[in-house]
């Protein structure tokens, strides 16, 4: 059974640090990215999120991470856990990435 409480890292060398889940499936953590197009230096940015208590245990979830330390971006992932042989959890997620954009016109390369 996928639980998310703890520390996860992706392909690229980000992690994330889910504190804990609550009963009806609520979390927060941290998000520590390892790449950005930001010009300040990245810092740890506040997640929260949700998860689906499912009973096979191969839930899915969605966080939204608040990059306000060092951009005026904000990212959204959605998810589902996986439980390899052997016992291996595997999150599989897909983001979308907002930047803020000075006006209506940019507005069609905000988003990634």
């Amino acid at each position: 059974q996928c639980n998310l409480t703890g520390w996860w890292e992706n392909d690229l060398g980000s992690r994330m640090h889910v504190f804990a889940v609550d009963g009806q499936g609520n979390f927060s953590g941290q998000y520590h990215t390892a790449v950005s197009s930001a010009q300040k230096p990245i810092e740890p940015s506040p997640l929260v999120g949700s998860q689906h208590l499912d009973e096979d245990g191969q839930c899915t979830f969605g966080f939204t991470d608040n990059w306000n330390k060092f951009s005026d971006s904000t990212a959204v992932f959605a998810g589902q856990c996986f439980a390899r042989d052997g016992g291996e959890e595997v999150l599989q997620t897909s983001w979308l990435l907002r930047e803020k954009v000075d006006s209506l016109l940019s507005d069609w390369k905000a988003t990634r």
